[in-house]
């Protein structure tokens, strides 16, 4: 039974085996493929400013992220050093991960509901999120290779903050977010949003722990880990591993620690639920990392050249964005072109074909291969890829 039709641009697909043992029917076994075009080779022969110029426009989600990593990647096998722009450019990789949650949470977690989606909803947030980029470079130029010219408008940037922080209260929490699983199952039970009235679905105990994957956290950071694991194999983002094994990266990653999380993994282990807290702990805690990040402004200039005894070399450069962690990899020639470059995204981690995804259906139990379907939504819903997803059940 097909599901989905699979857009051009990349999909994840998902078969599963059904079949019924003494325990009831669960999922005897599931394949996992991502299918994701490496645009990334797009860039390779660019200089290194129309290749931060150019990724935003290659991958349709995360552009502010995707244009992030490749400065930074550009930054480093150039010697330059952007540091004073790190606030800045945070603050705006933020704002579009809030952008990338609320959409989510009222077009994606509405159809969990079977509720139909609420894209007019995004309205306000999208204009406050739109806001921040002129707010902080009035040129637009904060993602250039070396920084823009930095002059941020105080003023400007806590209203659009104001307006973001206010939008996810009204359309997300109803209200101040739940800080551990007693607010949360209270929170669900008021269902005042849809997020609240998926929260109560996924607390019921048929839900709240399906779906455990058991793939340990990411947990790497370092621009030195991603280089070294990307320069050395070059099949590495087909089949991303850390100590050998897959790991997950994004919300839960983020927010393992949050009190929320830990609240809820008391109360129901591993799976949706956890997940869920997750991604809610993350929301709540955007506007308070982007208040931060404002106090912390101060204007700056490009850093336009590198040092005189410097020469092209290699750089990789570690971006956030909602989904998780991104990293690019890449190499100058001595024109100062790009002779190899190289990603792995989020999705190349949690839809790898062992990954996080495929230990939680494996062995699952289900109703009936429509049950199966939609748990499987919910499961790809928390961990949210980056193109569309296939589903074929088989009994």
């Amino acid at each position: 039974m097909s599901t989905a039709t699979l857009p051009g641009e990349g999909s994840v697909s998902v078969r599963l085996w059904l079949d019924n043992g003494p325990d009831g029917m669960a999922i005897r076994r599931a394949e996992v493929a991502a299918r994701r075009p490496r645009a990334v080779a797009a860039l390779v022969g660019r200089k290194a400013e129309e290749a931060a110029r150019l990724a935003p426009l290659l991958f349709s989600l995360c552009g502010s992220a995707q244009g992030l990593a490749v400065s930074r990647a550009c930054e480093t096998a150039l010697g330059l050093d952007a540091g004073a722009h790190d606030a800045a450019r945070s603050l705006l990789t933020d704002a579009e991960a809030l952008d990338s949650h609320g959409w989510q949470a009222v077009v994606e977690w509405p159809a969990r509901l079977g509720a139909p989606p609420r894209p007019a909803a995004l309205r306000e947030l999208r204009s406050a999120v739109s806001a921040i980029l002129p707010s902080l470079y009035p040129a637009k130029d904060g993602m250039r290779p070396g920084g823009g010219v930095l002059r941020p408008d105080s003023a400007a940037l806590r209203n659009a903050l104001d307006r973001m922080a206010g939008w996810l209260e009204a359309a997300v929490f109803a209200g101040p977010p739940p800080r551990d699983a007693d607010e949360l199952a209270g929170w669900a039970a008021r269902g005042g949003t849809d997020a609240a009235l998926l929260a109560a679905r996924l607390l019921s105990p048929t839900l709240s722990g399906w779906g455990a994957c058991g793939a340990p956290l990411l947990g790497e950071r370092s621009p030195g880990w991603f280089a070294a694991a990307l320069a050395g194999d070059p099949g590495f983002a087909a089949a991303p591993r850390r100590n050998g094994a897959p790991a997950l990266t994004g919300p839960l990653e983020r927010q393992a620690e949050n009190p929320l999380v830990v609240s809820v993994t008391e109360c129901f282990g591993d799976g949706l639920a956890r997940l869920f807290a997750a991604r809610l702990a993350d929301l709540a805690e955007l506007p308070r990392r982007m208040e931060t990040a404002i106090a912390a402004l101060r204007p700056a200039d490009p850093v336009a050249a590198a040092p005189a005894n410097s020469a092209p070399g290699e750089g990789c450069g570690v971006a956030e964005t909602a989904r998780g962690r991104l990293a690019h990899w890449l190499r100058l020639d001595g024109d100062g072109r790009l002779a190899d470059a190289r990603m792995v995204a989020p999705t190349d981690w949690n839809f790898a074909a062992d990954g996080p995804l495929a230990r939680g259906l494996a062995g699952a139990a289900v109703r009936d291969r429509d049950d199966a379907e939609e748990r499987v939504r919910l499961l790809v819903a928390m961990l949210d890829p980056c193109v569309a997803c296939g589903i074929d059940v088989h009994e």
